[in-house]
């Protein structure tokens, strides 16, 4: 075995958190590694937000072709190349892997190629090497997780969905989180015909009420068949294609199955509870609020720690990390009200606390709510709605969260998440001139708040 490289600083996982923390540790004159057993880039730029986003604008033209001919358009014989989609992602992903390699570099971190193993709370070893460390930072994510059942070994999961050969024409999605709700609307808007089934009784757990019940009615309006109350039972190829048998009996047949019903902390293998590191029931790594584990010089960030999965949250952790073990400027990172997307079709986007947890803070709240066409479709006439809602604390009026189902609500959330971070009140909404016609306005015109019986939305 050879001779121990000396570091300041190891992370464990070259992901956007990962890379970040290497990169400002090192700008802060640190000497740090950085091992990966994949590409760099991680979930986000590999596996996740930017593929998919890719795909989903690609969801997007199957609609605007057909509305086109409301405004005076003639599309003829729109056709969509999967294959070319795939290609044009690829290459991207190509780039920005060189993008993220060329900036450790030029900020000085040593990249190490292969699968790191803790050997002791301050030795790695990734193949022949090994690698002494001062700190270490666990970085690495999350990987789909797939339920046991007969059959489960033909489906696929999100990360063999942004690279399929083909298209199929028929896709089963077992899910009803913020993945299966985004892939259902992927293939549902390049043409694949499209069944959600989930085993509870409404998509989106832990979201508002009001926009679980938005986006199921817009899925079904855009031609996704939602199925609640059902779980697999089985797989088995046929010569007809895939056959999912469910709990009740049912069947389904498709040409893939795309199981999305979670992801798991990436921490099996690492060694990481044989070095003392404390792990959570799930496999999550467990930290406190400067991110330090149960060993006070190893600390852990984004999906990993199971805190709250968003590659901002994972990117702003590694950034303050390093400042806070490097730069001589201890800070944390607030996770009070951040907002998050999911690029549906249409999108969803949220800031805040949802009704349900407003009522169970046991404060008394308004509530306020529209739902209408956007002005797009009024010469379209598709049947499309747009859902916007504000939580308001009763007694002081701040606004304690916001809520959106509509085309651009996450571009419109992000600047409505900047005003609750900064305390805005309803009042302040209100002062504010709304820019016409917007959708955007809605959330500055909303005046009249909704009957309490009205606002709890059972979900």
């Amino acid at each position: 075995m050879r001779t121990p490289e000396s570091y300041d600083l190891v992370v464990l996982g070259a992901g956007s958190g990962g890379v970040r923390a290497a990169r400002i540790a090192a700008g802060h004159g640190a000497t740090v590694a950085i091992c990966e057993s994949d590409r760099v880039g991680g979930t986000c730029v590999l596996r996740g937000c930017i593929p998919k986003k890719f795909l989903v604008y690609a969801a997007h033209y199957r609609e605007s072709f057909a509305d086109a001919a409301a405004y005076g358009w003639t599309v003829d014989a729109a056709r969509h190349n999967w294959g070319a989609l795939i290609r044009a992602k690829d290459a991207e992903l190509d780039r920005l892997n060189g993008i993220y390699c060329r900036l450790l570099d030029d900020a000085g971190v040593v990249t190490v190629m292969g699968h790191a193993v803790l050997l002791d709370p301050h030795t790695v070893q990734v193949g022949g090497r090994l690698l002494r460390a001062d700190r270490i930072i666990v970085a690495v994510g999350g990987w789909p997780s797939v339920p046991p059942f007969p059959g489960n070994d033909l489906a696929i999961t999100s990360n063999e969905a942004l690279s399929l050969a083909e298209r199929p024409d028929r896709v089963l999605i077992i899910g009803g989180g913020y993945i299966a709700v985004e892939f259902a609307g992927i293939f549902n808007g390049v043409g694949s015909e499209v069944v959600l089934a989930y085993r509870r009784e409404q998509i989106l757990r832990g979201f508002d009420g009001d926009v679980r019940a938005a986006i199921t009615e817009e899925l079904r309006a855009h031609g996704v068949d939602v199925q609640v109350g059902l779980a697999p039972e089985r797989i088995r190829r046929t010569g007809d294609g895939l056959q999912t048998t469910m709990g009740d009996g049912s069947t389904f047949l498709g040409d893939q199955v795309l199981v999305a019903t979670g992801r798991a902390p990436n921490t099996a293998d690492l060694g990481l509870e044989e070095a003392g590191v404390e792990l959570a029931q799930d496999g999550s790594v467990i930290v406190d609020d400067q991110l330090a584990t149960s060993v006070p010089h190893i600390y852990a960030i984004g999906d990993v720690t199971n805190l709250l999965n968003l590659t901002p949250v994972a990117t702003a952790q590694g950034h303050a990390l390093a400042d806070t073990l490097f730069g001589g400027s201890a800070r944390s990172v607030d996770l009070s009200a951040v907002p998050s997307a999911v690029f549906s079709q249409p999108p969803i986007a949220t800031v805040g606390w949802t009704e349900e947890k407003a009522r169970a803070s046991g404060r008394p709240i308004d509530v306020y709510r529209t739902s209408f066409r956007a002005l797009l479709h009024t010469l379209t006439g598709r049947d499309s709605k747009v859902m916007m809602k504000l939580v308001v604390d009763r007694e002081d009026g701040r606004i304690l969260g916001a809520h959106m189902v509509g085309d651009d609500a996450p571009e419109i959330m992000q600047m409505v998440g900047v005003a609750i971070r900064a305390g805005a009140t309803k009042a302040d909404f209100d002062a504010t001139i709304g820019i016409h016609p917007t959708t955007a306005e809605e959330f500055v015109t909303l005046r009249t708040p909704v009957a309490e019986k009205e606002g709890a939305f059972a979900g």
